[in-house]
């Protein structure tokens, strides 16, 4: 029998621009910390009197969500710090939590439970503002949960409320990078014995293949090309690998080419070098790279970005059984480099690699990006809310950090290479084997020694590795993000072809 899981992409309320606030409808306000008086943040700012917000202790701080006052048409009242677009990602998300838990209340309460909002902006509130708080209104409820019970009813529709019509393309904008951030979340979220390497293929199909051209590869065509890493890692498996190529190519003149790589390991044991019982279960979301960037692509044709985006997906399971690779083997890849490998369990950078060296024969790209849940080194580095990025130059590292700014998603640049820091270029020397052009795993920082590895497969051209093994997962809710998978990365990809636009 087939197992039963949510619907994908999940539904995500939807968000409309009116001019004009409904009487029947609940309505919400928005209040800043620090004693800002609230009539000059809405225009029924009159009802909310200092009196009842001192009564209340209502600090505006962001995600405090509060409800109006009784016998007020101010339903809700939300706190948006000071006002920093990442404040109104957080005010958003913390609204509509708890719109759709007065929502289960009424609805187990036998009452009607109100699915629409109205939310009043303030007439001094910006476009940058505005996307921020459509993208936590969007994303706060998200959930993925595979049960036998009925989906909880939840908001439906959440209508800004503006004279301002200056920010409806924001929100539509942003309405599409709140949706990618969820489709990244849903693949992730499945679990892998529905999610194999044929069923992550399929679904970018499903999804970004309504608006993009998306070829699936299989594994003779792989054995064709000599993607001898793909086919090393996903070996053990009775369920076989594949190879995903999304495009999305405006017509006419020649535009700046980005290309995305994703890491797709729908499960990781580790292979022979197995990984500890503890936290395999987690491994479902190693693909989280891999889904970031078909849920890009994806993004990047809905908003008719004018740049080329090619993505690529290395789609494969890593198990332990008689037909694995081992520590010891040498690999081909794609090309012609070989591998020495040394530890089954460093399955990504195998995969990736390959993907690498097709993009740099075949597509010539201005920009080569992968991203991956690569090493454990980077959570001990940046913990589990940062992604880690290398680059081959200043220059493309401060275009990912200033696309993560965009998205309202945080990195960290680490060293990579003597144009930028010679610390790691002590480590350079350590990824030649003996017995190899490289070794999969040479000594050194985990995250460093793995982006020196990749880097052998770039060409020269200008390059990022984005590691997200840390943000990549979450064990708890915070702002946008609720306990699972993410979607992490998936904005900051969208934001940095835009970047080439």
């Amino acid at each position: 029998m087939q197992t039963p899981v949510p619907a994908i992409p999940t539904a995500l309320p939807d968000v409309e621009v009116t001019s004009t606030a409904r009487r029947t409808t609940p309505l919400a306000v928005v209040v800043a910390a620090g004693g800002a008086a609230p009539a000059a943040l809405s225009a029924r700012g009159e009802e909310l009197t200092g009196e009842w917000l001192d009564a209340i202790a209502f600090t505006g701080r962001a995600g405090e969500v509060q409800p109006g006052p009784v016998g007020s048409s101010v339903r809700w009242v939300a706190g948006v710090g000071d006002g920093a677009p990442g404040q109104w990602r957080t005010a958003g998300a913390a609204l509509t939590k708890a719109l759709n838990a007065r929502i289960e209340q009424d609805t187990g309460a036998g009452r009607t439970a109100e699915r629409t909002l109205q939310v009043e902006l303030p007439p001094t509130v910006g476009p940058e503002e505005v996307a921020e708080l459509v993208c936590g209104l969007r994303l706060g409820g998200y959930r993925f949960v595979v049960t036998a019970e009925a989906a909880p009813p939840v908001v439906a529709t959440i209508r800004l409320v503006t004279t301002d019509a200056a920010v409806e393309s924001a929100v539509r904008r942003a309405a599409v990078l709140a949706q990618a951030t969820a489709l990244a979340r849903d693949l992730a979220n499945t679990p892998s014995n529905v999610k194999d390497p044929a069923w992550l293929a399929r679904m970018a199909v499903r999804t970004a293949g309504k608006v993009s051209d998306v070829v699936v590869r299989d594994e003779k065509w792989l054995a064709e090309e000599g993607f001898g890493g793909v086919l090393a890692v996903g070996g053990g498996s009775t369920r076989p690998p594949r190879f995903v190529e999304l495009s999305h190519r405006p017509s006419g003149r020649r535009r700046p080419h980005v290309v995305l790589v994703g890491k797709g390991i729908t499960f990781d044991t580790g292979g022979i070098s197995v990984k500890p019982a503890e936290g395999m279960h987690l491994m479902r979301t190693d693909m989280a790279g891999g889904a970031a960037v078909i849920a890009a692509v994806e993004a990047v044709a809905r908003l008719g970005l004018d740049v080329r985006v090619t993505g690529l997906v290395s789609c494969a399971e890593n198990h332990l059984s008689g037909t694995a690779y081992r520590p010891g083997d040498i690999v081909r890849h794609y090309g012609g480099r070989t591998t020495e490998v040394t530890n089954t369990d460093a399955e990504g950078r195998m995969v990736m690699a390959d993907a690498l060296a097709y993009a740099v024969d075949r597509l010539q790209p201005d920009l080569l990006v992968d991203v991956a849940t690569l090493t454990g080194a980077m959570k001990i580095s940046l913990g589990v809310r940062t992604g880690g990025v290398f680059a081959s130059t200043d220059a493309v590292a401060q275009q990912v950090l200033m696309a993560g700014v965009a998205a309202g998603e945080r990195w960290w640049r680490m060293p990579l290479g003597s144009d930028v820091d010679s610390v790691a270029e002590e480590f350079a020397d350590a990824v030649h084997s003996d017995v190899a052009d490289v070794r999969q795993c040479p000594p050194g920082p985990g995250g460093i020694s793995a982006a020196m590895f990749l880097r052998e497969f770039t060409g020269d051209l200008p390059w990022a590795h984005l590691d997200i093994a840390g943000p990549a997962r979450a064990d708890r809710g915070y702002d946008e993000v609720v306990a699972g998978a993410t979607g992490f990365a998936a904005r900051t990809l969208v934001e940095l072809a835009a970047s080439y636009a």
